[in-house]
């Protein structure tokens, strides 16, 4: 075979395990990763409108205490700080995690640790109180990907 061809093959194998990758639940009360749609405070999907910028997640809906699991076996790769805005504290944290081949973040959850391994469905975090800074919106887990790309697919 000639290199091209398996670059080629090689690059389409990726691909297809990228895409047979779907995310487990990630928080309790929502065993089917149900999005938020939209309510005073916007849209959740990817690209939704935020003033003059676009929203470069996906909300997952969690209630504002809810435990918050792993999606697969994923490696825990440090706290993100979401925030620099001090009114914002009470939900300002996250987490970095790497598996399945994909690197993303989730917001406003407070995780249990911020680094070693953890297996899918198990508990890495709880989900900060949302409503304490956004009253009336449907309170969620946001779903980022490390390069900002549309994690919609994955769910």
């Amino acid at each position: 075979m000639s290199k091209e061809i398996l670059l080629i093959a090689a690059l389409l194998a990726v691909l297809c395990v990228c895409d047979a990758v779907r995310f487990g639940q990630l928080c309790s009360g929502n065993p089917n990763n149900s999005r938020r749609t939209s309510d005073k405070w916007g849209a959740g999907h990817y690209n939704a409108r935020r003033g003059n910028r676009l929203h470069k997640g996906l909300d997952i809906r969690c209630n504002d205490g809810s435990t918050v699991y792993a999606p697969f076996d994923v490696t825990l790769k440090g706290r993100v700080i979401v925030y620099k805005d001090p009114k914002k504290a009470a939900i300002n944290n996250g987490i970095n995690l790497q598996g399945q081949g994909l690197c993303f973040k989730l917001f406003y959850m407070k995780p249990d640790k911020i680094s070693g391994t953890v297996k899918k469905g198990q508990r890495i975090g709880t989900m900060l109180p949302m409503q304490s800074v956004y009253p009336g919106i449907t309170s969620h887990i946001h779903v980022q990907m490390c390069n900002k790309s549309n994690p919609t697919p994955y769910f």
